[in-house]
């Protein structure tokens, strides 16, 4: 029997390097502020904070100011503007198993993209530079906007498809507030109720443990300035835990600064223990693990 020959064509044809997608569960640990990167993903619907890049890229590309957003237009990953400003957005439609990766390479890409010009971003990168490795770590200066009229320039508002995404993204807002009792906390009011939503920064398990101590004392709830309010359950988001607290519609985000201290210092003296759960505190933790949901 004869064997097949291949075409010159895929004799001389290169071989595609196959990219194998890798899962981390904790994208944004390192950074002084992850509670805060998981809060702008995952629960804010617009907001923005700058970020610092590292000397070294500064050297290569000059002073680009650049800005992550919660989304951008079309939930594209990045987009310069035609004055070179860079903006990055959080929440994006194609993403790999490690964020920080997915947005470092955005940066990069934009870096290397002119100003006004389309930035190409592969959806699943080559290893390589994390946030971590690519900015001056720091808190995040959050500003909190009550649309999306940020992402326009010029006349860029005359782009249809800018405009009819910029309409659906601000008919889909919610009120939303940043608090000031602790970080990465935030108020929003939805139609029927309102919620607080906290993204704990501490360990998983420890944190867990603490929400189990005060769960098991009756403590979890917050004390409701008027109304009732209620333990929702927590999301688990990039590795850290998100309780969350259902209240109602009113009053606004001022009257539960005082509320969220309360807890947070509650919180605080609990997360110190160190003797082992009691069995009601077993009971509990296994009630909260029941309510849990896993957003990544």
């Amino acid at each position: 029997m004869s064997k097949r020959r291949k075409s010159p064509d895929s004799q001389s044809a290169p071989k595609r390097k196959k990219l194998r997608d890798v899962f981390v569960a904790r994208p944004f640990a390192g950074l002084v502020d992850e509670p805060e990167w998981i809060a702008l993903r995952e629960l804010v619907p617009a907001a923005s904070a700058p970020l610092r890049l590292v000397p070294d890229l500064v050297e290569r590309h000059g002073e680009r100011p650049v800005t992550v957003a919660t989304v951008l237009p079309m939930a594209m990953p990045a987009l310069v503007k035609a004055d070179g400003r860079i903006l990055i957005g959080l929440q994006r439609q194609v993403q790999s198993g490690d964020v920080s990766r997915d947005l470092a390479v955005a940066i990069l890409a934009a870096l290397e993209t002119e100003p006004g010009g389309t930035v190409a971003v592969p959806a699943l990168p080559e290893p390589g530079p994390r946030l971590q490795d690519i900015l001056v770590d720091g808190p995040l200066e959050v500003t909190m906007h009550d649309g999306f009229e940020f992402w326009l320039d010029g006349d860029a508002g005359e782009d249809p498809n800018v405009k009819a995404s910029l309409e659906r993204a601000n008919a889909s807002i919610y009120p939303t507030a940043r608090l000031s009792a602790a970080p990465a906390a935030y108020w929003s009011r939805v139609p029927e109720k309102a919620h607080v939503r906290w993204v704990l920064p501490d360990d998983e398990d420890r944190a867990l443990d603490a929400l189990a101590r005060l769960s098991a004392a009756g403590t979890l709830p917050l004390s409701a300035p008027s109304g009732q309010t209620r333990f929702a359950g927590m999301f688990r988001a990039h590795g850290l835990l998100v309780p969350v607290w259902d209240l109602p519609r009113e009053p606004e985000a001022e009257a539960w600064e005082a509320p969220l201290a309360d807890f947070a210092k509650r919180y605080a003296e609990t997360l110190a223990a160190t003797e082992p759960l009691t069995s009601a505190e077993r009971r509990a933790r296994q009630g909260l693990l029941g309510r849990q949901l896993t957003l990544r």
